[in-house]
């Protein structure tokens, strides 16, 4: 039966930019392994399913990358909410790992409140190696997947990180490279080669981690960000608490029905 779907280019003010995510909203769940099939088949960074709900959210969302169900993801919900907004001023997510998310209008954009994930030192030298670059490693002792940010000297070698994708895919983390901007505050780079991503294009799961981290450093709540992909994106990011609230525009560059 047909199954329509939509592509929505998330940090983005103009096609072909941020980060594409395919949205498909379902009446209920069908099987993991379908979800599974579908997200494959779409072969973004992520694909993100949404079905209704009821009490505290509006609809229960998943997110699937062509490999693997992800606990967070915030191009994907920023982009589910560009498809299911109308008229109204926010949406709510029920997910299963991190929590109710919450969208809501932002002049031409919108804002997306995610739980932070904050990190501590640690030495990884497998993960310096895999990456290319000399830096300080910080692991994840919270949040809803494991992550690493490197912080490097500078935003150059931000844009120059080449990592052999093989020994990063052992590590098994969400490697997040970042160091002071060049045309924003903070500049970054994501690599997830374990689940099935070899570099995100913008990745709002990342700046959770991001957010508090930069927060620290800067002396400051609020700061603007720039993931250095090939496509590239633009956020504002918020620290707020333990949420951190980021800000942001999509463009719908697609609509099809998927015939399974």
């Amino acid at each position: 039966m047909p199954m329509p779907f939509t592509v929505v280019d998330a940090f983005a003010d103009q096609p072909f930019a941020g980060n594409p995510a395919a949205v498909m909203v379902l009446g209920e769940w069908p099987d993991d392994a379908l979800l599974q099939s579908i997200a494959l088949e779409h072969n973004l960074s992520e694909t993100a399913f949404v079905v209704p709900a009821s009490g505290e959210a509006d609809y229960e969302l998943r997110w699937f990358t062509p490999t693997v169900e992800i606990a967070m993801c915030g191009h994907a919900t920023l982009a589910s909410s560009h498809v299911l907004m109308g008229e109204r001023q926010e949406v709510r997510f029920a997910t299963r790992k991190a929590g109710v998310m919450v969208v809501a209008r932002d002049g031409d954009g919108y804002t997306l409140d995610l739980p932070v994930t904050r990190v501590a030192p640690a030495a990884d030298a497998a993960l310096l190696a895999a990456l290319g670059v000399e830096g300080e490693v910080f692991a994840s002792v919270s949040g809803a997947q494991q992550t690493s940010i490197i912080l490097v000297a500078d935003a150059a070698t931000v844009r120059g990180c080449t990592p052999d994708m093989a020994a990063l895919a052992a590590c098994e983390v969400m490697a997040i490279v970042t160091a002071p901007g060049d045309v924003a505050d903070v500049v970054s780079r994501v690599f997830v080669p374990a689940w099935g991503v070899d570099e995100d294009p913008v990745t709002g799961s990342a700046h959770a981690a991001l957010a508090p981290f930069w927060a620290d450093r800067l002396g400051r709540e609020r700061f603007t960000a720039f993931q250095a992909s090939a496509r590239g994106g633009h956020l504002t990011c918020t620290l707020s608490g333990e949420r951190a609230v980021l800000g942001g525009q999509c463009v719908t560059v697609m609509r099809g029905e998927l015939l399974v």
